[in-house]
């Protein structure tokens, strides 16, 4: 009997490839606010998350941006072969804060953040010092540098955070 895992990753997602999808959405007017690869090696998954501030992304702009990706990706020698599944969406409203672009942008906002050996917790962004450090302030707690390194997830913090 074969074991059943869970999703697996195949595709690295390299700073290369990472710039190669921001470069192309940015000829296209969107920023990138996310990019995750997974699935199996014969049917990788890419989900792709865009934003145009200050207006909301539509489902046309998604529409848009999908088939622009398609036509790379499907070009010869695309980064990920010929079958996959793309995803193209909004960020929505627990947009995620991965980059150090991100951080600097939302610099006096609240964030639902997972910090190695603190767990999750709702903090202020309140200073970015350098490409891997930021201060951040708990709820509750005083002011602390943290390594972006420590970040294990970040996501804006909405007002139904509090309550939970």
């Amino acid at each position: 009997m074969r074991a059943k895992f869970g999703p697996r990753f195949f595709f690295m997602l390299t700073e290369s490839l990472v710039e190669a999808f921001r470069t192309r959405l940015e000829g296209l007017g969107f920023d990138l606010a996310d990019l995750r690869i997974g699935g199996t090696p014969n049917r990788p998954l890419v989900q792709v998350r865009i934003d145009c501030s200050p207006r909301n992304v539509t489902v046309e702009d998604c529409s848009r941006v999908s088939r622009a990706l398609e036509q790379w990706l499907d070009a010869a020698g695309g980064p990920l072969g010929n079958r996959y599944v793309l995803e193209v969406s909004s960020p929505g409203i627990d947009r995620p804060v991965r980059w150090h672009r991100h951080w600097v942008q939302f610099v006096g906002r609240d964030v639902s953040v997972k910090l190695a050996g603190l767990g999750r917790v709702r903090a202020r962004i309140v200073a970015v010092l350098s490409e891997d450090s930021v201060v951040l302030q708990p709820e509750g707690g005083a002011e602390r540098e943290f390594r972006l390194s420590d970040v294990k997830d970040a996501r804006l913090a909405s007002d139904a955070d509090k309550d939970s």
